[in-house]
């Protein structure tokens, strides 16, 4: 049976003050005759269901990879938050939310709208132009490209430095 699911989300957007702008957003799910798919939360039941999805496109392994290695770091990311007070993960949680504390909220905003959406409506103040408002989404999302593709190729750079401090 095929999961049919309808995803909307509205945007609410408006300038604060100059450059910085306010976004939020919302999303509604919408699923049709069906159940949601789970995902898996053993390996060995991902592995299954990557084998039996033989005939399925490669991206569709991929998404239920992604979802496991997700939902995996989510549990673990618990884990930490949970740990008592003083402890190496305590404190290791304590860094993780320093470093998140780091990235820009338009960087969090974007990444909370996945590419399951499939409706998008935009609200913003009718004194602004329409035009404008496209044109300022599109920049804060190229902008945050360009950023991901520098450290990327960074981090990439310094994997054999890194790699030769973890052999001995």
């Amino acid at each position: 049976m095929k999961i049919y699911i309808i995803v909307k989300a509205r945007l609410v957007v408006f300038p604060i003050k100059g450059k910085i702008w306010c976004f939020s957003r919302s999303i509604d799910h919408y699923a049709s005759k069906s159940t949601a798919a789970n995902t898996p939360s053993t390996a060995k039941e991902l592995w299954k269901k990557m084998s039996s999805n033989s005939k399925q496109p490669l991206n569709a392994n991929a998404k239920l990879l992604v979802d496991f290695v997700s939902n995996k770091m989510n549990k673990a990311w618990i884990g930490l938050e949970k740990a008592p007070e003083g402890s190496f993960k305590n404190k290791l949680h304590g860094f993780g939310l320093r470093l998140l504390a780091r990235v820009k909220p338009s960087e969090i905003f974007l990444k909370s709208i996945t590419k399951d959406v499939t409706n998008v409506q935009i609200t913003y103040p009718c004194s602004l132009n329409a035009w404008f408002v496209r044109q300022r989404l599109r920049h804060t999302a190229l902008r945050g490209t360009v950023i991901h593709r520098k450290y990327y190729y960074s981090s990439v750079s310094l994997l054999p430095l890194t790699m030769a401090f973890a052999v001995r």
